[in-house]
């Protein structure tokens, strides 16, 4: 639990203390194994969700996940979730980028055009303008995916988000045919820093794995188990909403979504 943040702490008080600790052990590898062994990470997240499926933090950990293994509409559902339980659009690149990965640019389009979008910060901003650009290309509107970046403010280019700008201007070229300017583009850039920035498992020392088999989840807090599985009932309602357009999203594209 040392290994949390006093905030995930925080939101955690509501349980019983070895309830707690026990979601706590599964969220500290969850973030430890995210970029190193995803699949893993998703397992933990799933057993913290099995023990506190009510809490944002622990529903947040299992979106985050679901993402990173690309379990996209499942992503897409936690993170919904994680908004309505905290008001928060932080995760909006992600739903975006899930979106996309759903084959719905046009979705993440409207995303990107959202009144919620101009609520991000200017990180959270430049991560949706990057999968804005890729929407655009996978949507075959090569210049318009090149404008997106053009937009972005040079203030945030620099550091790690600056390179992941200057991959997707890269790539962005590629998908209009234009592969030498996207290699020349490139070609000063040191290519560990690139893999780095773009969220590349890099070797690191041996990760001490806790186990995610949890021989009495079942019989713990029973009583909040019977409840988090209410609630999941009715979170099965945005997993079909990933399926079926947003009814304050459509046609979005073809108005705002220009300003993305």
């Amino acid at each position: 639990m040392g290994q949390l943040s006093r905030d995930v702490r925080g939101r955690l008080r509501g349980l019983t203390k070895e309830n707690a600790e026990r979601i706590g052990l599964h969220l500290v590898m969850a973030g430890r194994l995210l970029d190193v062994d995803p699949e893993r990470a998703y397992e933990h997240a799933q057993a913290a969700v099995r023990r506190g499926g009510r809490v944002d933090v622990v529903r947040e950990a299992a979106g985050i996940a679901a993402y990173r293994t690309g379990r996209f509409a499942e992503a897409l559902r936690e993170l919904r979730t994680v908004r309505r339980l905290n008001g928060s659009s932080e995760h909006l690149p992600l739903m975006a980028d899930a979106e996309r990965g759903l084959g719905r640019p046009e979705r993440a389009l409207a995303l990107a055009a959202s009144e919620e979008a101009r609520t991000l910060d200017a990180e959270g901003r430049t991560e949706l303008a990057i999968v804005a650009s890729g929407a655009r290309s996978d949507l075959g509107e090569h210049d318009a995916a090149l404008a997106v970046l053009d937009r972005i403010p040079a203030a945030e280019r620099r550091g790690d988000l600056g390179l992941r700008v200057l991959q997707a201007r890269a790539a962005a070229l590629e998908a209009a045919g234009r592969t030498d300017e996207a290699a020349r583009l490139l070609a000063g850039v040191d290519a560990a820093e690139l893999e780095r920035a773009s969220g590349v498992p890099q070797e690191s020392d041996d990760v001490v794995v806790y186990d995610t088999y949890d021989e009495d989840a079942a019989d713990d807090d029973a009583d909040d188990d019977a409840d988090d599985a209410a609630g999941d009932a009715s979170d099965s309602d945005d997993l079909a909403d990933a399926d079926e357009p947003d009814g304050d999203l459509d046609g979005a594209d073809g108005a705002d979504a220009d300003k993305a």
